[in-house]
């Protein structure tokens, strides 16, 4: 006659225990291990902009020293297109190993959904965000020929002709800081659009347009150079890297709010101890005083969440907040 034993309350408990992880294992196929030996080959870091943009200068900062605190390279890929749309949307569909991700920003995660008439990804479904890690105002900058030296000038400018703005591209941020400046002043403003930064720059400087809407860091060399003047800083706060710019705030016009935010973010279903992995690190390079100290000089600053769960949460009120301006401004994409 055969007869089973019974295990003990103890033994009990370890082979209950061993049912649970493996069963948590089977849900999340390789999870464990792959979080484990995470990272071992490079992290393709994608900049859905071209070089030269913000997106591409706060990347390139990040990268070397991301690498250097997780142990592998981290390789910056820039796949640009569609307000950074194409290249977002290539990590939302990549495989949520760790291994791509993506350094975006407030325009294709929080303003595209409200500015496009059809997205390729739901930003609150397909991704899961990590952390921010930097932020930046937009400036407003005139050509030197441009009879403005503030922004109450420019906006008396508006009242008396047209005065055209540059962005880099409908739907965007600059663009809607551009709508904010319109509906705030009821001035005769023109948005212009340019595919990019770099053209939107380029015209601005060449004086083919009045001035430009833009990223600070996109716009500081052209203003410390003399090649573009700057009017306002569009935060409450002045930027470290021009001190001597007011804000949109000291200047009355309090609603001219609008300023970019730079965030990791990987493919949805990503295990959560590779999430937590590459959190801590993103935290503790953010914060260096070497990376801190190259970010200023570019025009932008550290900002960090306490958790991955916070981002999620700024995330959904980014959602809220632009999309509300989106519409009521009537703004929208190519």
């Amino acid at each position: 006659m055969t007869t089973t034993s019974i295990p003990r309350p103890a033994a009990r408990r370890r082979l209950l225990g061993a049912a649970a992880l493996g069963a948590l294992m089977l849900a999340t196929p390789g999870g464990f291990a792959l979080a484990q030996d995470y990272p071992s080959r490079p992290i393709n870091l994608i900049v859905g902009f071209p070089p030269g943009g913000s997106n591409d200068i706060v990347a390139r900062i990040l990268a070397p020293r991301l690498g250097d605190a997780l142990g592998v390279p981290v390789v910056v890929v820039n796949k640009p297109g569609s307000n950074a749309l194409i290249g977002t949307e290539f990590v939302a569909r990549a495989a949520p190993d760790g291994y791509t991700i993506t350094l975006a920003s407030a325009s294709p995660l929080v303003i595209s959904p409200s500015t496009y008439a059809k997205m390729p990804f739901d930003a609150l479904n397909d991704l899961v965000g990590i952390t921010t890690v930097a932020n930046t105002p937009e400036l407003v900058a005139v050509h030197p020929s441009v009879q403005a030296r503030t922004l109450q000038e420019l906006i008396a400018l508006s009242k008396t002709r047209e005065v055209t703005l540059s962005s880099s591209g409908n739907g965007g941020l600059p663009h809607l800081a551009i709508e904010l400046l319109r509906t705030a002043t009821k001035g005769k403003i023109l948005h212009v659009p340019y595919k990019g930064a770099g053209p939107a720059v380029t015209d601005t400087v060449g004086g083919h347009v009045d001035g430009v809407i833009m990223d600070l860091p996109a716009l500081q060399t052209m203003v410390l150079d003399g090649r573009l003047r700057p009017i306002a800083i569009t935060n409450k706060a002045r930027a470290p890297s021009l001190p001597d710019t007011p804000t949109s705030v000291e200047q009355g016009v309090p609603s001219l709010l609008a300023f970019n935010w730079f965030a990791v973010m990987a493919p949805a279903k990503t295990p959560k101890p590779i999430v937590d992995k590459l959190y801590a690190a993103l935290v503790k390079v953010a914060h260096s005083p070497e990376v801190k100290e190259a970010m200023v000089k570019v025009g932008v600053e550290p900002l960090t969440h306490p958790s991955p769960e916070a981002f999620a949460v700024f995330m959904r009120e980014e959602t809220a907040r632009w999309g509300k301006v989106a519409r009521d401004s009537g703004a929208k994409a190519d």
